[in-house]
C-alpha cells in the first residue's frame, strides 16, 4: 500500500476575512453576487414550465442529477465553513429541484 505524506492532507492557511488585498476583498464580494445571480438564471426555464405548463425538452434525468449533485457541495461547504459555497449550492438545489419537479409534473417522462 502506498503511504501518502500527511502534508498532502493539511489545509493551507486561509486568508483572513475580510482579506487584506483589495482584489481579494472585491472577489469576496463578487462571488456572493455570482452565487445568487447564477441560480436566478433558471427563472425563465421555471416560468415556461409553471406558467405555460410546458416542460417539453426538459430532461428529467439531467435536472434530477443536477439537484442530487448539489447535495455533496452543500455538505462540503458546511464541513469547511465556506459560506459562499453553502449559499450558492443551496440556491442551486432549490432552483434545480423546482425544474425537476416541473419536468415531473408537466413533462412526458419516459422511464
Amino acid at each position: 500500500m502506498v503511504q501518502l505524506h500527511p502534508h498532502l492532507f493539511a489545509r493551507k492557511r486561509k486568508e483572513p476575512f475580510p482579506a487584506r488585498s483589495v482584489l481579494l476583498r472585491l472577489l469576496d464580494r463578487v462571488i456572493y453576487i455570482v452565487g445568487i445571480v447564477g441560480p436566478l438564471m433558471t427563472i425563465p426555464q421555471l416560468a415556461k414550465i409553471f406558467l405555460l405548463h410546458d416542460a417539453s425538452g426538459v430532461s428529467l434525468y439531467t435536472w434530477g442529477g443536477f439537484t442530487l449533485l448539489d447535495i455533496p457541495w452543500i455538505l462540503y461547504g458546511v464541513a469547511h465553513r465556506e459560506r459562499p459555497i453553502v449559499m450558492t449550492y443551496t440556491l442551486w438545489f432549490f432552483f434545480n429541484g423546482l425544474v425537476f419537479l416541473g419536468a415531473l409534473l408537466y413533462g412526458n417522462p419516459t422511464f
